[in-house]
């Protein structure tokens, strides 16, 4: 595929999307049944109804669409699409532009399974933002996983990859510091921003404001979890989620689904993000030191 295309025709469906349920802190990921991927093929739009009743994960659903205004705030969000083994393209994550023009940004899940399995190539996957379609380097993958890793986990399920030419457009800039946020149960507004939309979503992208509810010890990488109350479907992974500066403070990684449709417990059901800090903080960082390449403005 030539580098920097205009986006294709390509259907705009949530298919082979990467959300995957955790169970606890250091929990291996598991595939989320509740939401199976759908077939290639013109996206699904609901009748007019209460947008409740697409299945949003809580009885109550905030979400709207992204607009113009939205990615002008949010610069940056862009969507992992790959290709099924019949080379049709699917809308796989939400990815970032981030640092440089050439660094995204997405979550190790794309790639590996909770065995560290590789279960994608990078070669079938391509990264949309602006609408344009721009390929990866395939050998820079970098995983958030340590060396010694057997699994992973919520708190190393970050990747890097550098595109093979610069992005066009604004991106998102690397935190200055780790998130000035304690360890603990809390309430912070934030905003979950999902560039590649949700299966049990009926628009292409969404924008939603809710709630970091706790944030765990810090883990693998001295990165911590954070515990929210957004809704969140099948294909969501990789959202952002910012607080009410602008910041990113966290990246969207799994959601468990088996209380779907009650009201939010965090002991029994929790989003989980992992915060933008510590080694991963550290790699973005090193990724901007690294990158020679010319920089879009």
């Amino acid at each position: 595929m030539a580098q920097g295309q205009r986006a294709r025709g390509v259907p705009a469906v949530c298919g082979v999307l990467a959300l995957f349920a955790w169970a606890g802190i250091g929990a291996a990921v598991g595939d989320d049944a509740t939401h199976p991927p759908r077939e290639a093929g013109p996206p699904a739009r609901a009748p007019a109804r209460d947008v409740t009743e697409t299945a949003a994960l809580y009885p109550h659903d905030g979400r709207r669409d992204m607009t113009s205004g939205d990615r002008a705030r949010y610069p940056g969000a862009g969507v992992l699409w790959c290709r099924r083994p019949d080379g049709v393209p699917q809308k796989a994550a939400a990815a970032w532009l981030i640092g440089t023009a050439s660094t995204v940004m997405l979550n190790a899940h794309n790639f590996r399974n909770r065995q560290l399995e590789t279960t994608r190539a990078v070669g079938d996957c391509y990264f949309q933002i602006g609408g344009r379609n721009y390929d990866f380097v395939a050998e820079s993958l970098r995983l958030g996983v340590a060396a010694d890793a057997t699994r992973l986990h919520i708190t190393d399920d970050w990747a890097l990859l550098r595109l093979a030419q610069p992005a066009e457009g604004p991106r998102q800039p690397v935190p200055d510091a780790d998130p000035d946020l304690s360890t603990g149960d809390l309430s912070l507004p934030v905003t979950l921003v999902a560039p590649g939309g949700h299966q049990n979503y009926r628009g292409d992208s969404s924008l939603e404001t809710c709630t970091i509810r706790r944030i765990d010890p810090p883990t693998e990488g001295g990165i911590r979890r954070a515990r929210h109350d957004c809704n969140d479907g099948y294909g969501g992974s990789g959202s952002g989620l910012f607080d009410e500066a602008g910041r990113l403070v966290a990246m969207q990684s799994a959601s468990l689904s088996m209380n779907s449709r009650h009201a939010f417990d965090i002991e029994f059901h929790y989003g989980s993000a992992l915060l933008i800090e510590g080694a991963l903080r550290d790699a973005l960082r090193r990724a901007q030191r690294e990158d020679t390449t010319p920089q879009a403005p």
